[in-house]
């Protein structure tokens, strides 16, 4: 079941498909050697054995794949050892969709970025490999103000990934619909942390004029905040 409701959740993100889906560390195996999956969502608890061995013969056999985690363990010995055989992420079940979606898509982003050039650039690594960079990053130029974003009845966690959406636009401006897209949350949603944004002159706001109906909201990264 479990794995059935992680296939239909793997259908609605862009740019992944499925090869296998076996219960089965041994047939894993084969799979793995056979098809030469770029990303394995890998369990912990199986019939026979766990899946963290399967995450050390990978890395065993200098297997060119990545793994995330996706378990009820919430062990903290069997979490530190996941990363530390090279796991790339850790899905505590039960979680929602909006967490597995942001999952894929921060390791789809982060695998086209590294292979994307020969030589990569220290802040490249900061951002798609050591993620708690990434908060101390935004802690330290005030981009995330919790006490202000508690009160408006706001979500952190939602508010984090909206501003992380935005830095993927290079400075470019977008619409809302694109941060929703981007992001996995409803236009509705993006519209207003958006515009909470703006109030705190995080963005500014740029109208475009089409031939015909009401002028679009384009949105655009504040440099001079």
């Amino acid at each position: 079941m479990v794995r059935e409701i992680n296939s239909r959740f793997l259908e609605k993100v862009d740019g992944f498909k499925l090869c296998n889906s076996v219960n089965n560390l041994e047939k894993a195996k084969e799979v793995i050697i056979r098809d030469t999956p770029d990303l394995i969502l890998l369990d912990i608890f199986f019939p026979q054995g766990r899946g963290i061995e399967l995450l050390k013969w990978i890395r065993a056999e200098n297997i060119k794949c990545d793994v995330i985690l996706i378990t009820a363990d919430k062990n903290s010995d069997t979490v530190q050892e996941a990363f530390r055989y090279g796991a790339v992420d850790y899905l505590v079940k039960p979680f929602l969709f909006a967490r597995f979606k942001e999952a894929l898509l921060l390791y789809k982003l982060r695998k086209k970025s590294l292979e994307s050039t020969e030589n990569i650039e220290q802040r490249t690594i900061d951002k798609y490999v050591i993620k708690e960079n990434k908060v101390l990053l935004e802690e330290e130029n005030d981009l995330v103000s919790k006490d202000s974003i508690d009160s408006k009845g706001f979500n952190q966690h939602t508010y984090e990934r909206i501003l992380e959406g935005i830095r993927q636009m290079r400075g470019k401006t977008f619409t809302s619909q694109q941060i929703a897209k981007l992001v996995g949350v409803s236009r509705i949603t993006a519209r207003r942390y958006l515009d909470y944004l703006e109030k705190e002159k995080k963005l500014v706001i740029e109208m475009e004029y089409g031939r015909v109906g009401r002028p679009k909201n384009k949105y655009k990264l504040n440099l001079d905040k």
